[in-house]
């Protein structure tokens, strides 16, 4: 009885250091926004964004290492990493840095692949594990947006650079991401169609006894 109902309360953890870790990336977002809005302050906003990048490498090697993984932590681990790339897609808009086409292409993302959690609500399913792909998506944008930060400083030596490098991140890492929500929706029918299929079979079993 307790070997069946240890796994369980261990997925329901909620103080574990990766959860920690990741609720500490969570309160950086509003910070970060407004170190890039007000005092436009871009040296410690990238700071801000390295120091959440190393983290949500670090959270997930933690994790794995000292057998901490949590419902709660596949849940904000993800969260907090998009709540990075939509407040740094914001601060990078409104300040002139990206055209709105961008946003727009990443944002379409999400809406295509949002439409698909109805259909996995309704046969119980609440979400599906990260693709390897996501990860390096939003690895390249994490990567794109400190650079592109760079590149708005014009007149410094190191602009041109920055906006080279940080362009060519942001076009892999906005492909990748499209490429991983294709993924995800070929998942989500493979799902659905192996549901539907156990749905049938008790029903086609009694018909042929």
């Amino acid at each position: 009885m307790s070997e069946t109902s240890a796994p369980s309360s261990a997925e329901d953890r909620i103080w574990t250091v990766p959860n920690l870790l990741s609720f500490l990336r969570l309160l950086g977002v509003p910070v970060f926004l407004w170190l890039v809005l007000g005092p436009k302050a871009d040296g410690w906003a990238i700071g801000l964004l390295m120091v959440a990048g190393f983290t949500d490498w670090l959270d997930g090697k933690i994790a794995r290492a000292w057998n901490q993984t949590s419902r709660l932590g596949r849940l904000i681990d993800p969260a907090a990493d998009k709540l990075y790339v939509f407040a740094t897609l914001l601060g990078l808009v409104l300040r002139e840095v990206i055209p709105w086409w961008l946003v727009a292409i990443i944002l379409a993302r999400e809406v295509f692949v949002g439409c698909f959690f109805p259909v996995l609500r309704k046969y119980g399913y609440k979400a599906l594990p990260v693709h390897f792909l996501g990860k390096a998506a939003m690895a390249n944008l994490m990567y794109a947006f400190p650079l592109l930060f760079l590149a708005s400083h014009t007149g410094s030596w190191y602009a041109e650079i920055a906006k080279i490098i940080g362009w060519a991140f942001a076009i892999w890492g906005t492909g990748l991401y499209w490429w991983a929500g294709v993924l995800y929706v070929v998942q989500v029918r493979r799902l659905v169609t192996a549901a539907r299929g156990e749905l049938r079979d008790p029903g086609e079993t009694a018909k042929k006894e």
